[in-house]
């Protein structure tokens, strides 16, 4: 499954999520799972700490799997604390270099506000300004193939429109059943930006207990189609056309996670929508001037 975005750059709709995995073996391992399973995207960040793990794991494994850089969908994000123009030029070119590649596919302003500032500081907005505008440059320089920003809100994007030369192409958000943003949904619909969620699958709370995952509504729906809590409400997302990026340490379940291709009816969708509670697993960007 794939996407065309706006500027024509296909994208797959599932990707394998690398945030929290760290190690070198920790990645080449998963990494391993995830290419030999079918995920061609992956995503990480500069505050994932993680790139130079998978730059290496790539070199190894591409020949292993007879893929090509061009085959891969390289996702990375700019850390809030190098917000700015020239601090995000430097960003994205450590990114090239730590992942051993010569373009990202997709880089993101991971978050509106700066690192250092406080959230109502205007000079938030400034920052955030000069960091599209040099990802405009990188883009421009075939640096990077497509551009977006990560936990934006609707004012955020709105914002953009006064200095933006290069729409966003991909907005990257927290969405699941306990928190659906119909708005946000419908805003980036009109504008062509592509929805890709992060932390479908809620989070565990409480030390053990995933309130998402345990839901009673998810896992009856699961049952009846002899599938996993996971893979009810990563198809629940992929057949409404919003990306999802589920991420695992578990060979079996970085399997099964990409294993999609059964539907749900009109019916299962519509009793996940109503789980939605407002319910936030990541933090708030609201906040954020």
């Amino acid at each position: 499954m794939a996407v065309n975005l706006r500027n024509g750059v296909s994208m797959p709709l599932i990707g394998f999520g690398t945030f929290r995995i760290k190690g070198r073996e920790a990645i080449l391992r998963c990494l391993e799972a995830a290419l030999k399973s079918g995920y061609r995207l992956i995503d990480s960040a500069a505050i994932y700490h993680n790139e130079e793990d998978i730059g290496s794991a790539l070199e190894e494994l591409l020949p292993k799997f007879n893929l090509q850089r061009t085959d891969l969908f390289l996702t990375s994000k700019l850390s809030p604390r190098n917000q700015g123009y020239q601090p995000c030029i430097d960003s994205v070119k450590r990114s090239l270099g730590l992942m051993k590649t010569s373009y990202l596919d997709l880089y993101l302003i991971h978050w509106p506000g700066t690192g250092g500032k406080k959230v109502d500081n205007v000079v938030n907005i400034q920052m955030r300004q000069e960091s599209w505008k040099a990802l405009e440059d990188c883009y421009d320089k075939g640096l990077i193939k497509a551009i977006g920003v990560s936990n934006y809100c609707l004012k955020h994007l709105e914002e953009m429109k006064s200095y933006a030369r290069t729409f966003p192409h991909v907005l990257q958000v927290e969405h699941h059943p306990h928190y659906v943003q119909p708005e946000l949904v419908e805003y980036c619909a009109h504008h062509k930006i592509h929805y890709q969620a992060y932390s479908s699958l809620g989070t565990t709370v409480d030390g053990n207990c995933n309130p998402l995952l345990n839901n009673e509504v998810v896992k009856e729906i699961a049952k009846n189609h002899n599938k996993s809590p996971a893979q009810i409400l990563l198809r629940w997302a992929t057949q409404q056309g919003i990306g999802v990026l589920p991420k695992s340490l578990d060979p079996v379940h970085i399997e099964e996670n990409i294993s999609l291709d059964f539907l749900l009816d009109e019916k299962e969708i519509n009793r996940l929508n109503t789980l939605d509670t407002r319910c936030k697993y990541a933090w708030d960007p609201s906040i954020v001037i």
